[in-house]
């Protein structure tokens, strides 16, 4: 029954593999064996995974924590070591037992070693590692043959079932921890210290420390808010920081395992007629199963239901918004093909004395097991995590804020008229759209053009257009330019905002890749390319606006003669028919103020928006 378990669970990973499923063979009878509801997860498992604020974000702790006693509860996950030391028997310092031989053994040994050409000592390991190669035979049959050193056809049907169940792993890491160590760790924290989690998002928080520091200004919020941060990670108690190594040590020896090259030694191999099975000399592969070993006894015991818990929550984000998504019954499903794999590795252990296997191959009775490094950087991660998480909410809050402040300018500036938005960016308004850096920037843009270019401007713009004669020709010719690019550009940012629409350009890129089948790292990778491509079209158009607006504000000085704005005043003259214009009444020395004022103002709002987008 574990055997087929384990077989299962290959099954259902393989099934995730676009090549495999052409060719299930044999798996595909077993896999109409796995309960649909789990089947059909694990198909949608083979979407993409979003970013890890989604699920992960949404989540309560009480939510969390009444899901993991659901679990707890429910689970079969064995508490038990999957490596005893059954696995690999006492190890035996050769020297030594010699030395405690009775004084005949000793002289035996010595005889026969002038008739061998080997030392006492050499023989004595003969005769032990001979003596662990019956045992073997005896205990665990089929499996390695020591006076051939061959490894047998039980051997290759171990390390393949192996190698299946321990692929389960390989795929749930891959989808999450691989992609951001630091959040997944930052999650764990949430069940694992609690009260940590619960200070360092309600003490950092920008608006409750200015709610406290009222005057405090912004570079030194953000050395508070860091420094609070700091105070609470260093409460974290010893206790609490080895439950979190201990865990993030699971996972790494986890990932080891489900990544290890178990091909290459299951290609050693090669079909034997006379044991009809698959054998391999054991030295070619010796090096690898050791390293296997280390694994193996590194990943002594079983991962944590917290840990596996947010696992599986982690691969689980894209899938919270269908229509039949239940969390529990979901992770349930994994937590199943969870049990099946580990019991594949327990059973492994159990069937395979793989220490006492290299022993004979390498003849060497001391030979033991090292346990792995790996995981001591995880509190620098969860540091980082922390850290990047404050400085995002205090940019959110310093944006606000900003944001609050401009709207209050436009208020102003558009007399109280509300702001143009971009039909297809990503807003609050439309979650789902296009995210576009500088989207708010062009909605300025778009209400400049409609309220006050063609509402006061544009009548002063269009006379000295016709009947304005400038002093300096350059001036003129920056004249037309900028009128002609005021003129079309609402025409310009309409259509951009058709590009980055569903049926556009970069809108339709963007829908293309989110939904391709390819590894989440190339996907964002794509989709943020697209994103940038769009973000430097976007600038151009704001980027020209800066400048019109330079020299609307710099013509219009000039011709009023208002050096003291202007940093080169040879640049711009005045109109040599302006008393002309004035004496018709068609313009007006107010007029040419407003109208400098105006876009003077427009290009520092501007810049405002720019770099509160940047996130300067």
């Amino acid at each position: 029954m574990s055997r087929l378990l384990c077989q299962l669970s290959y099954a259902a990973v393989m099934l995730r593999e676009p090549l495999v499923r052409e060719h299930l063979n044999y798996y595909q009878v077993m896999w109409r064996l796995v309960n649909p509801r789990v089947r059909d997860l694990l198909l949608g498992i083979m979407e993409e995974k979003g970013n890890l604020d989604r699920l992960a974000s949404g989540l309560s702790l009480e939510e969390r924590r009444d899901l993991l006693e659901k679990l707890t509860a429910g689970s079969e996950l064995t508490r038990e070591p999957l490596y005893g030391d059954a696995s690999e028997g006492p190890a035996l310092k050769t020297v030594e037992q010699y030395a405690a031989l009775p004084w005949f053994s000793r002289l035996w040994l010595l005889i026969r070693s002038i008739f061998s050409a080997k030392s006492p000592l050499k023989l004595f390991e003969d005769r032990q590692v001979a003596a662990l190669g019956r045992e073997i035979a005896l205990h665990w049959p089929r499996l390695y043959d020591y006076q051939q050193g061959m490894l047998l056809p039980a051997f290759y049907d171990d390390i393949t079932e192996l190698k299946n169940g321990a692929r389960f792993f390989y795929t749930a890491l891959d989808a999450s921890v691989s992609q951001d160590k630091g959040a997944f760790y930052g999650f764990l924290g949430s069940l694992e210290l609690p009260e940590i989690h619960s200070r360092l998002q309600t003490e950092t928080d920008p608006e409750a420390i200015v709610q406290k520091m009222p005057k405090i200004s912004d570079p030194e919020l953000r050395q508070e808010a860091l420094r609070v941060m700091d105070e609470i990670l260093s409460d974290i108690s010893t206790g609490d920081r080895q439950t979190m190594y201990a865990n993030v040590r699971s996972l790494q020896y986890l990932k080891e395992l489900s990544s290890f090259l178990f091909d290459r030694v299951i290609m050693a191999f090669s079909f034997d007629k006379a044991l009809a099975g698959q054998t391999c000399a054991a030295r070619l592969v010796k090096d690898m199963l050791n390293s296997l070993n280390n694994i193996l006894y590194s990943l002594r015991f079983p991962p944590t239901i917290p840990l596996l818990e947010s696992l599986f929550i982690f691969i689980l984000q894209e899938r919270e918004n269908a229509p039949d998504f239940d969390l529990q019954k979901e992770i349930e499903g994994l937590l199943a093909l969870s049990e099946a794999s580990l019991l594949c590795i327990k059973e492994f252990n159990q069937r395979v004395p793989l220490t006492r296997i290299l022993r004979c191959v390498d003849r060497n009775m001391s030979l033991a097991p090292k346990a792995l490094t790996g995981g001591e950087d995880w509190f620098a991660l969860y540091h980082d995590y922390w850290k990047r998480y404050t400085e995002e909410r205090l940019g959110r809050f310093l944006g606000g804020r900003r944001k609050r402040e401009l709207l209050k300018i436009f208020g102003d500036f558009f007399r109280d008229e509300p702001l143009e938005p971009l039909v297809n960016a990503a807003a609050d308004e439309n979650p789902g759209g296009f995210p576009l850096k500088g989207s708010f920037a062009l909605s300025f843009l778009l209400t400049f053009h409609k309220l006050t270019f063609l509402g006061d401007l544009n009548r002063i713009l269009k006379l000295i257009f016709t009947n304005g004669e400038f002093v300096k020709k350059e001036n003129r010719i920056e004249f037309d330019e900028c009128y002609d690019f005021l003129l079309g550009m609402s025409e310009k940012i309409v259509k951009f905002d058709t590009d980055i629409s569903a049926d556009g350009d970069f809108g339709r890129r963007y829908l293309q890749i989110r939904g391709d089948m390819s590894s989440l790292q190339a996907k964002r990778r794509k989709l943020q390319l697209v994103q940038d491509e769009a973000a430097e079209g976007a600038d151009k158009i704001i980027g020209s606006a800066r400048t019109v607006f330079l020299e609307m504000a710099n013509i219009f000085n000039g011709i009023m003669a208002a050096t003291t704005e202007i940093k080169n005043t040879d640049k711009y003259g005045a109109l040599s028919n302006l008393e002309k214009l004035e004496d018709q009444g068609a313009i007006g020395t107010t007029d040419l103020i407003g109208a400098a004022q105006k876009f003077q103002r427009a290009q520092k709002i501007l810049d405002s928006i720019c770099a509160m987008e940047a996130g300067r």
